[in-house]
C-alpha cells in the first residue's frame, strides 16, 4: 500500500487540533482567530510534546491561497459606491489614524534600534485594527446596533481597502530598497490606474457574462466560476507587478457590483473559512516562546502604543470625522487592537526577505494581547469620557458634543462649477485610462500579429485604424460628455463670464483627445509632428461629428451603467434597500437598526400589539422585511414570524434592549431530544381493550395520549381512514404513531 502524501497528514493534524482548539474558543467565548493561532502553535516545531507538521512549505503555500480567498471575500463586502456614499467624515478618519499610527510604529521601531525596513514594516502592522475581532466583540457585547458601532465599521473597510494599497506600497518600496517620495508617488499612480480599469472593464464585462449564463447557473457552478476569475485576476495581478492577494480583492469588489454578489457570498464562504484556517494556523506555526521572552519589552510597549495611540489619534480622528465627543472615544477605544492585515503585511514581508524573522512573533503576541484587552477598551470608553469632560473647559465639551448636529444642519448646495469640474474631472479619467489601456494592448499585442501577417507599412495602418476605432467611443465620450448637462446649461445662461471657461474646458478635452491620436499615429509613422497634430484634429472631428460613434458611445456607457446599477436594482425590486429617509434622522441618538427574528423566538407567531414594542421599548418598527418583501408601517396586528427582519427606530440604548430580549427571548433547548423521537406501533384491540365501541373521538387516543391513528388496518395493501363515525371493534388492527412513552402508556391499556 502506499505511502500517504505528507499534505494529506499535515491537513489531518491541522485541521483536527484546530477544530479542538476551537471549539474550547468559542464555549469561552473568544475570537476564532486566536483560536487557529494558538492551534498552529501547537503543531508547530516550537512545541516539542505533541505531534508537528512535516512539510511546512506546502502549508506555506495553502496559507497563501487562505489570503487570496480572505480578500476576494473582503472585496465582495466592499462596495465602491458605498465609500463614495459615505462622504469626506469616513475618509478623513481613517487617513488620520493611519498615518499617525504607522508614524508611531516607525518610532517605536526605530527606538529599539530596528532596521529601517523592520521600522517601516511594523507601521504597516499597527496602522490599521482588526475587522473581524472589533466586528465579534460587538456582537458579543450586544453593540453591533449602536449607531458608533456603525461609524467604526465604515472606517474599519476604508481601513482595509488603505491597508491594501500600503501592501503594494511596501512591496514597492522592498522592492526599491529606499522610500523616497518619487517611489511612493508612482506606486500610488500604478495602483490607481490599474485600479480603475479592472474596475471600469470588470464592470462592463462580467455582470454581462452572469447575467447570459444565469440560465445555467447552480450553487457547483457559481463556486467554480467564481473562484476561477478570482486566481485569473490574481495572475493577472502578479504579471502586472502586484500581488495575488490584491488581485483577488479587485475581483472580488468588482463581482460584488452584481446581482449574483449574495449568492458568490454564500457559496464561497465555506472555502474561505477553510484556507483562512489553514493561514491563521501558519501565523501560529511561526510563533517562538524563545523570542517572546526575548522580545516580551518591545512586546508590551507596542501594546501600549496601540492602546494609548489608537485610544488619543483615534478620537481625534473621529473628532475630525464630524463624531461627537462621547462617539468619537467610543469609536477610537473600540480600534485598540490589530489583526489579520498585521499578519498579512508581516508575511508579505517575510516573503520579501526585508524584515528580520522576530518581528512576525511579535506582532504575533501583540494581536493576541489586544484582542483580549478590546471588550475592556470598548467599556472603558464612557467612563474615560466622563472623567474627560469633567475636567474639560464647559464650553470645549459642548462644542464638541455638537459637532454632528451642526455638521448635519449646515449641508449646502454644491455649486454648479464643482459639480461640473468634478463630473468632467472624473469621466476624463475613467475614459483616459480605458484608452490608454486599449491602446497599450493593440500596440502590444496587434500589431506584431499584424507585422507577421501584412507587409510593414499595411500592417501599421491596419493596427492604427483599428486602435483609433477602438477608441473612438472613449474619446468622444472625453470631449462631449457633460456639455448638455443641467450644470453646463445653467452656467452658460446664467452670467457670459462664465462662457470662456466652460469652452477651455472643452477645449482642454479635445486636446487630451487630440493627444490619443498624436501619440498612435507618431508611434506608427515618421510624419512631422505638425502633420500629425493636424491629423489628430482631424480624426477627433469625425469621431464628433459620426452618428454611429456617438450611437456606439451612449450605448456603451448606458450598458455600463445598468450593469453598475444591476444589484441596486435587485435590492429595490426585493425590498432590501434602505429607507431614504435614514440620513434625515437629525438627532444623534436615533437612527435605524435592523434586527433578524430567530427561529427559536417566542415572539414568533404573536402580534406588535401582543409585543407593545412601543411601550415596553420606546421603539418604532417602521418596516418588516419578509423573504423578498418589504411590508412598510406595519399595524398592531402584524404577526412576526422567524427570520423576519424588523427595521426600528431609537437610540442606542433602546435598541440595545430591544435587541438584546429578541435575541434571547427564544424556547429553552430540549435536552431530552433523542428521547422525543416519533415511532410507528401495531395495536390489536381486544375483548378487554376500553377502546371497543368507542368512535376515534371517544377514545381519547389523541387527546388524552398524545398518539395519532395512522389507519385501520383490513387486509388491503393500503391502510384505510377512520371514519370519525366508526366504532372500534374487537380485533381491530390500528397503526398508529407517538413518542415510546405514550406509546407505552397506550399499550397498557
Amino acid at each position: 500500500m502506499s505511502e500517504l502524501p505528507a499534505l494529506v497528514k499535515d491537513l489531518a493534524l491541522i485541521l483536527i487540533v484546530a477544530g479542538v482548539v476551537t471549539l474550547l474558543f468559542k464555549k469561552l467565548k473568544q475570537p476564532l482567530v486566536l483560536g487557529y493561532i494558538v492551534a498552529g502553535f501547537l503543531v508547530s516545531p516550537h512545541m516539542p510534546y505533541v505531534m508537528s507538521v512535516l512539510d511546512t512549505g506546502n502549508i506555506k503555500s495553502w496559507a497563501d491561497i487562505g489570503v487570496m480567498f480572505l480578500l476576494f471575500t473582503l472585496g465582495l463586502d466592499f462596495s465602491f459606491k458605498k465609500i463614495l456614499k459615505m462622504g469626506f467624515g469616513p475618509a478623513i478618519t481613517t487617513v488620520t489614524i493611519i498615518f499617525f499610527m504607522m508614524t508611531l510604529g516607525i518610532c517605536v521601531g526605530y527606538a529599539f534600534g530596528w532596521v529601517k525596513m523592520d521600522c517601516i514594516f511594523l507601521g504597516g502592522m499597527i496602522a490599521t485594527s482588526s475587522t473581524t475581532i472589533i466586528y465579534k466583540a460587538f456582537n458579543d457585547m450586544g453593540l453591533r446596533q449602536q449607531k458608533f458601532a456603525g461609524v467604526v465599521m465604515s472606517v474599519l473597510i476604508l481601513e482595509d481597502i488603505l491597508a491594501i494599497v500600503l501592501m503594494v506600497m511596501l512591496s514597492a518600496i522592498a522592492e526599491g530598497s529606499g522610500a523616497d517620495g518619487g517611489q511612493m508617488l508612482n506606486a500610488v499612480l500604478k495602483i490607481g490606474f490599474f485600479l480603475i480599469l479592472w474596475f471600469v472593464v470588470g464592470i462592463f464585462f462580467l455582470p454581462w457574462l452572469l447575467r447570459s449564463v444565469r440560465k445555467l447557473m447552480n450553487a457547483e457552478t457559481l463556486l467554480v466560476v467564481a473562484l476561477g476569475l478570482c486566481c485569473l485576476m490574481a495572475v493577472i495581478s502578479t504579471e502586472v507587478g502586484f500581488s495575488s492577494a490584491f488581485g483577488a480583492f479587485v475581483m472580488g469588489s468588482v463581482l460584488a457590483e452584481t446581482v449574483e454578489a449574495e449568492k458568490i457570498i454564500k457559496v464561497v464562504e465555506p472555502v474561505k473559512n477553510l484556507f483562512g484556517a489553514i493561514f491563521f494556523v501558519s501565523v501560529g506555526m511561526l510563533v517562538d516562546p524563545a523570542i517572546l521572552v526575548k522580545y516580551a519589552v518591545p512586546i508590551l510597549v507596542l501594546v501600549a502604543t496601540i492602546l494609548l495611540g489608537q485610544a488619543i489619534f483615534g478620537t481625534f480622528g473621529f473628532l475630525l470625522g464630524g463624531q461627537s465627543l462621547k462617539s468619537a472615544m467610543r469609536c477610537g477605544f473600540s480600534m485598540a487592537q490589530i489583526g489579520e492585515f498585521s499578519f498579512i503585511i508581516a508575511s508579505l514581508g517575510l516573503s520579501l526577505g526585508v524584515i528580520s524573522s522576530f518581528m512576525y512573533p511579535v506582532v504575533v503576541a501583540v494581536s493576541v494581547i489586544t484582542t483580549f484587552l478590546t471588550p475592556y477598551m470598548i467599556k472603558l470608553s464612557v467612563p474615560a469620557c466622563s472623567l474627560l469632560e469633567k475636567y474639560l473647559p464647559k464650553s470645549w465639551a459642548l462644542r464638541l458634543n455638537r459637532i454632528t448636529i451642526s455638521q448635519s444642519s449646515s449641508q449646502s448646495d454644491v455649486s454648479n462649477w464643482k459639480k461640473l469640474i468634478r463630473q468632467m474631472v472624473i469621466n476624463t479619467l475613467i475614459y483616459s485610462i480605458v484608452s490608454a489601456a486599449t491602446v497599450a494592448i493593440m500596440l502590444t499585442f496587434f500589431l506584431p500579429f499584424c507585422r507577421r501577417v501584412l507587409p510593414s507599412g499595411w500592417a501599421q495602418l491596419v493596427c492604427g485604424l483599428a486602435t483609433v476605432i477602438l477608441i473612438s467611443p472613449f474619446l468622444r465620450a472625453i470631449v462631449m460628455k457633460k456639455n448638455h448637462s443641467e450644470e453646463f446649461k445653467a452656467l452658460w445662461v446664467e452670467n457670459r463670464y462664465n462662457r470662456f471657461p466652460l469652452l477651455f474646458t472643452v477645449l482642454v478635452r479635445l486636446a487630451i483627445a487630440v493627444a490619443f491620436v498624436f501619440y498612435v499615429a507618431h508611434y506608427l509613422s515618421d510624419f512631422s509632428n505638425a502633420i500629425l497634430i493636424s491629423l489628430g484634429v482631424a480624426v477627433v472631428a469625425l469621431i464628433i461629428l459620426s452618428r454611429v460613434v456617438k450611437h456606439r458611445s451612449i450605448r456603451l456607457e448606458r450598458l455600463f451603467i445598468l450593469n453598475l446599477r444591476s444589484r441596486d436594482i435587485e435590492a429595490q425590486v426585493h425590498g432590501h434597500r434602505r429607507p431614504l429617509y435614514e440620513g434625515h434622522l437629525l438627532d444623534r441618538d436615533v437612527h435605524i437598526a435592523d434586527f433578524e427574528v430567530p427561529a427559536d423566538s417566542l415572539w414568533m407567531g404573536k402580534t406588535l400589539r401582543e409585543l407593545a414594542v412601543g411601550h415596553k421599548y420606546g421603539v418604532h418598527v417602521s418596516s418588516i422585511m419578509r423573504a423578498n418583501r418589504r411590508y412598510n408601517i406595519p399595524d398592531g396586528e402584524s404577526v412576526i414570524f422567524p427570520g423576519d427582519v424588523l427595521q426600528v427606530i431609537g437610540s442606542d440604548e433602546q435598541l440595545a434592549v430591544f435587541g438584546h430580549d429578541l435575541a434571547n427571548e427564544i424556547y429553552e433547548e430540549d435536552n431530552e431530544l433523542e428521547k422525543r423521537e416519533m415511532k410507528l406501533r401495531r395495536i390489536i384491540l381486544g375483548s378487554n381493550s376500553k377502546f371497543v365501541g368507542q368512535t376515534l373521538a371517544q377514545s381519547g387516543i389523541r387527546d388524552t395520549y398524545n398518539c395519532m391513528v395512522v389507519g385501520l388496518e383490513e387486509g388491503k395493501e393500503n391502510l384505510s381512514q377512520v371514519n370519525p363515525a366508526y366504532r372500534f371493534r374487537q380485533g381491530d388492527i390500528l397503526w398508529v404513531v407517538g413518542e415510546e412513552e405514550h406509546l407505552k402508556s397506550l399499550f397498557e391499556i
